[in-house]
């Protein structure tokens, strides 16, 4: 068995620095095929960093709605290969058996497997109401996302990868989780709370990217009541937020940042509209 791959790397390059082209070299991040395979069966192939990977294969399988607790995803079996890496488990709880069942009814006769309209509505299936009543001081945010740089260990090799954190208002703990992907990120940390078996009802996720609808889905779907990023998000995101009921803050950008969904969670903000 091929071993994995690290998550970065040095590779030869030539920069350009004040008009003069010189050799040199740059620590890049690795990017690389994670295949998620349940009871034998490839559910999807994504490309991510090869790190972390236990957290992934939790994370996704709850983030995607196939188990709802850690235990249920089953032990994984990492499988590193010239192609990439498998990360194999069968499901508990009877969640491997309703999944193959699933799997039989959405293959059509030519065997192509989703349809359109099947695609469409596991995109947009329901999600979960937050009630939650937990409120977070604007202070207390601002300073939880200026802590993320210093635990970005990756991002402070390669310039290159997003992050996903969680922020126990709390406690002050701050667990994060990087890829070069935004969702990957974010499912590693799905994976990571759950494996540690912390509420995330009971902080808040934090990301280094815009707020897509697929961060507001998975964040919903583990229960967090607030999502924060340094990005705007997409008008889609913003409705399906409101809709569920999740606090939506984005363009942190220093001390400044905005509220788009459910502001009665975020203390001390600016109560007046600003155009």
């Amino acid at each position: 068995m091929i071993d994995i791959p690290s998550p970065s790397l040095r590779v030869d390059c030539l920069a350009r620095r004040h008009d003069v082209t010189a050799r040199s070299s740059r620590v890049i991040p690795e990017e690389t095929p994670i295949a998620f395979t349940y009871g034998g069966s490839t559910h999807a192939v994504m490309m991510a960093t090869p790190a972390d990977l236990e957290d992934f294969a939790v994370g996704f399988a709850i983030t995607e709605g196939l188990v709802d607790r850690a235990e249920d995803a089953g032990a994984v079996e990492v499988v590193s290969s010239e192609l990439g890496v498998e990360l194999r488990s069968w499901l508990g709880g009877g969640r491997q058996e309703a999944y193959a069942d699933r799997r039989r009814s959405m293959a059509g006769p030519t065997g192509c497997g989703l349809c359109g309209v099947e695609s469409l509505e596991a995109a947009t299936r329901s999600l979960p109401t937050l009630d939650n009543a937990l409120t977070v001081t604007a202070e207390g945010l601002i300073e939880a996302m200026d802590r993320m740089p210093g635990a970005q260990t990756l991002n402070q090799e390669t310039r290159a990868v997003h992050a996903a954190a969680f922020w126990n208002p709390g406690s002050g703990a701050l667990i994060v989780r990087e890829d070069v992907g935004r969702h990957n990120a974010l499912d590693k940390l799905a994976g990571a709370l759950a494996r540690q078996g912390l509420a995330a009802s009971q902080g808040v996720v934090l990301m280094t990217s815009r707020v897509s609808v697929e961060l507001v889905q998975k964040a919903a779907r583990i229960g967090a009541p607030i999502i924060a990023a340094v990005s705007a998000p997409t008008a889609l995101a913003v409705r399906s937020a409101e809709k569920c009921g999740m606090t939506l803050v984005a363009v942190m950008r220093g001390r400044d940042f905005e509220i788009f969904t459910h502001p009665g969670r975020i203390l001390e903000q600016v109560s007046a509209h600003v155009a």
